[in-house]
């Protein structure tokens, strides 16, 4: 797995790229970024998934304690994949977070980004 975190110059939006699975470990990479981001108030994500197999179970119950814990902390989460089930995620994701959530296909990265910026 591998896992990279990226914000945008101006701080607005917090793009976090992932490939193969997802596992315990790789939460610590983005996790504390995003949680620092947090205590400043609310932060717009851009997940986006490369070659992307999902979750092992450690992941998951990460993941699950993640969305518990900031309910209300995310404004905006665009998931830009490249698999019907990617999409689905969107969905699946949204009784999980107050946030506006979005999917975008890999090529329309871009619209994701002002999307997640509101224009």
């Amino acid at each position: 797995m591998a896992v990279s975190v990226e914000e945008s110059k101006d701080g607005a939006v917090i793009e976090v790229t992932a490939s193969g699975k997802l596992s315990r470990e790789d939460y610590g990479t983005f996790v504390p970024l995003l949680e620092d981001r947090m205590r400043q108030g609310k932060v717009k994500i851009l997940f986006s998934m490369q070659d992307f197999t999902g979750w092992d179970a450690g992941a998951l119950w990460e993941d699950i304690k993640f969305d518990v814990r900031h309910f209300g902390d995310i404004e905006r989460l665009a998931m830009v994949g490249d698999k019907k089930w990617e999409e689905g995620m969107a969905w699946f994701c949204k009784p999980f977070t107050s946030a506006k959530v979005a999917y975008f296909d890999q090529g329309q990265i871009d619209t994701a980004r002002s999307w997640l910026r509101g224009e």
